[in-house]
This record gives structure tokens, sequence and C-alpha cells, in this order.
């Protein structure tokens, strides 16, 4: 990619960003209106943090901050197939571009998620923003990200054992859910911690049928993540990693608990596993740097709990490109 598509792809991002905070922060100064309801008569609904098992080669779709820290433009393509072997289960697609502008100070990114599980269809679009501190050893980046959800159920497809079920008979609108989050990401050559709010706002539905924004603390969910890498030999690196799902909401809590650990054979064939405590999930997972600019990856779940019983596990594939590269082969980057 020359330099004038480069500029050009970082202004319609930056655009993008613009008119992504502009509704985010008016959401936000709307929810006030719904802070004086009880969330106890109203009925939740949560845009939901994303599974991904290869979320480490994806870090902006768990932290703004994320964004423009591999130097380049960046962008990964995933496909996920969540609970093989159980109806109506979720199919996951998204796609990601992030890119440091010309100073390397302030990066760009943007982020697009289309899930379908049952009948319903969603899809979500978010611009992020992060501006970098340069430190001794590394690099300190803060993000925001800004975007909104769409969700609609399309109740006409299903196939009823009464046809003339009311309940059914018509489609509920689309919800339209604006969100914005925040991030913080250090980074080195061999050691990464970020910790991130996906989500500032929280939505309840009405018993009219209307949804209603809110914002509480109490109700954030906290990603915390963290790794290193370890060189054993010249051809054989490990790099162990964690990241953790944490709420304050007393019946949440803990949401989700992954440890991993990564072989980097040659600098080229990435094998490795995560135990997801949280739901007793075994992840395989299986990466390949085809050259400087291309990595495939593939993963599978296998469900060692309760799931077991109704799910075949998950698998997850991912393509990432990376135009311009310019880290050299001696010293590559691994978060």
């Amino acid at each position: 990619m020359d330099k004038g598509h480069r500029i050009t792809l970082q202004s319609y991002l930056y655009g993008i960003a613009i008119k992504a905070s502009a509704t985010a922060i008016l959401s936000l100064l709307l929810c006030t209106q719904a802070q004086g309801q009880s969330v106890n008569d109203l009925s939740r609904i949560s845009p939901g943090f994303p599974v991904y098992s290869q979320y480490l080669q994806n870090g902006l779709m768990i932290n703004p901050a994320y964004a423009g820290t591999r130097g380049v433009l960046s962008s990964l393509l995933s496909y996920r197939v969540q609970w093989m072997g159980t109806s109506g289960a979720p199919v996951i697609q998204s796609m990601s571009f992030h890119s440091p502008l010309k100073n390397d100070k302030v990066a760009l990114g943007l982020m697009a998620q289309f899930m379908q599980y049952g009948a319903t269809k969603s899809t979500a679009v978010y611009a992020d923003y992060a501006y970098h501190i340069s430190l001794k050893r590394g690099r300190l980046s803060f993000g925001l990200k800004a975007g909104t959800d769409i969700s609609n159920t399309d109740y006409l497809g299903l196939k009823l054992i009464d046809a003339n079920d009311p309940v059914f008979m018509s489609n509920d609108k689309p919800f339209v859910l604006p969100n914005a989050g925040a991030g913080i990401y250090y980074f080195e050559d061999r050691f990464f911690a970020g910790l991130s709010v996906p989500s500032f706002l929280g939505y309840h539905r009405t018993s009219s049928g209307s949804v209603v924004p809110f914002h509480s603390f109490s109700e954030y969910d906290f990603l915390v993540s963290g790794g290193a890498i370890f060189v054993v030999s010249p051809l054989l690196k490990i790099k162990p990693s964690f990241l953790v799902d944490y709420s304050l909401n007393k019946t949440r809590k803990l949401t989700q608990f992954d440890i991993n650990t990564n072989f980097i054979i040659a600098d080229l064939v990435w094998a490795g596993a995560s135990w997801r405590l949280s739901e007793q999930v075994l992840v395989g997972i299986v990466q390949v740097q085809l050259n400087q600019q291309l990595m495939l990856g593939l993963s599978y779940n296998y469900p060692a709990g309760r799931m077991n019983t109704f799910s075949k596990g998950s698998t997850e594939f991912i393509l990432r490109y990376e135009f311009r590269y310019k880290v050299s082969a001696a010293n590559p980057r691994y978060f």
C-alpha cells in the first residue's frame, strides 16, 4: 500500500471515529433519564463481550488501546462457529483494521462483527482511537472506542408448532444500542499488560418493548490481560498469558478466566493451548506465520464441562495481513 492510499484510509477511519464518538457521547448524556428507574422491573439487554479463542492476535477486540501497537496497518479477518452440533448455535464473523498515524503517537482502528444465533442477527461496528506515550523500556497506550450494536430477530422465519401463535406473528423492531469503552495497554519487546472496559452503557427493555440505556459503575466488565515471552533457545520461545473478565456485579463476578501457553518455533509456527476456567473449555491453537505479512490461525475448543453433552466444540479461523511491514525478522512482534 502506497503512502497516498494509507493516508486516505486513515482519514476515513478518523471520520468514522468522530461520528461514532459523537453518537456514544449523546447516548451517555441521555442515559441519565433511565437511572431513576428500577432495573429490577426491566429486562436486561447486553451487547456482550464476544467470545474468541485467538484474541491475542486480535487485541483490538478486547482493548481499544491496542490500536497501532503493531506499528503498521494491520488487518485481521476471523470466522468462528460456536458449539458445533447445536441447533441455532452462534456463528461469528469479524474484521478489524488499525494503524498508527505518521507521528506514531496517535493510532486509529475500526472493528466490525457480524453474529447470528437462532433467529437473531446482530452487527457491531466500532471505531478506536489510541494515544501512545514512549517510556524508558516500552510504550504506554490509552484508548477509546465508540460505536453501536444492532440486533434484529426474525420470528417469521421460525418453524412453529402453532403457526398462528400471536407472539411470533410479527418481528421486533431492530435494537440500536450505541456504546463506548476505554482501555490502557503497556507493551515492550518481551512483556505486555492491559486493562479495558468494553462497554460503559447497559440497556434494559421496558414492559412496553422500548429500549432504555443506563449507566452504572457496578455493571462494568473489566478485562485484564497480560503476558510475557521467555527465550528457551534461538529456535524456541514460550509465551504464557492470561485474560480475566471481572464484573463488580455480585451475581456475575468472574465471567471468564483464561490461562494460555504458546510455544513459538523458529518464529514461524505458534502452537499452544488455553484453559478457560469459567466454562471448563480446553482450547488448542495452531498459527503459522507464512511470511512477514501473512499469518493463518486455527483453534478448536473442547468442552470438558456440561456443554460436552450438547456440543461438539467450537472452531475459529483467523487471517492476519499487515501492510508496509517494517519490523525486522531479527526482532519480530509477539504481541
